[in-house]
């Protein structure tokens, strides 16, 4: 997600309600480095969480092709880096269904790279360890999407 400059950040708060204002500034108040990331959210995609969560699975993408495939050490850590970033971005969101979703994706372009990550322990544990947080996060959400989402990370386990 490629953060706005202050002047349109500024421009976009002043059609803000004092009250609104106070609400983004509390909760910004909880992030140091990602602040202009957390007010884009909260200003400009917020209201559309299907696109964020695509826009986010797009970068995802990115990051997934660009990934040295040379030895499990550098999958390891473009990994890890992946994973920190869907943890930020789920941040921002604070809506379950967005985290399982991502996380859900992660595991699924995670079970695709070549080399197989199941030849390497590491790996193998990070990838059940998401898939067991996804199968915890899905039983707070809605029935249908519990289903829904319990359908995915079945064929994951497969």
């Amino acid at each position: 997600m490629k953060a706005a400059s202050i002047v349109t950040l500024r421009k976009a708060l002043t059609h803000l309600d004092r009250q609104a204002l106070q609400k983004l500034c509390l909760r910004l108040a909880r992030f140091k480095i990602e602040n202009k990331e957390l007010l884009t959210y909260l200003i400009f995609q917020s209201e559309d969480e299907l696109q964020y969560v695509q826009s986010i699975k797009s970068q995802l993408d990115k990051l997934f092709d660009k990934i040295n495939t040379n030895s499990y050490f550098f999958i390891k850590k473009s990994v890890r880096k992946i994973l920190r970033r869907i943890r930020k971005f789920s941040r921002y969101s604070n809506a379950p269904e967005t985290e399982v979703e991502l996380l859900l994706y992660f595991c699924c372009r995670m079970k695709s790279i070549r080399p197989s990550i199941f030849n390497n322990k590491t790996l193998t544990n990070l990838y059940n360890r998401q898939v067991e947080a996804s199968r915890k996060k899905t039983l707070k959400l809605h029935e249908d999407l519990q289903y829904e989402y319990q359908l995915q990370i079945e064929k994951l386990i497969q």
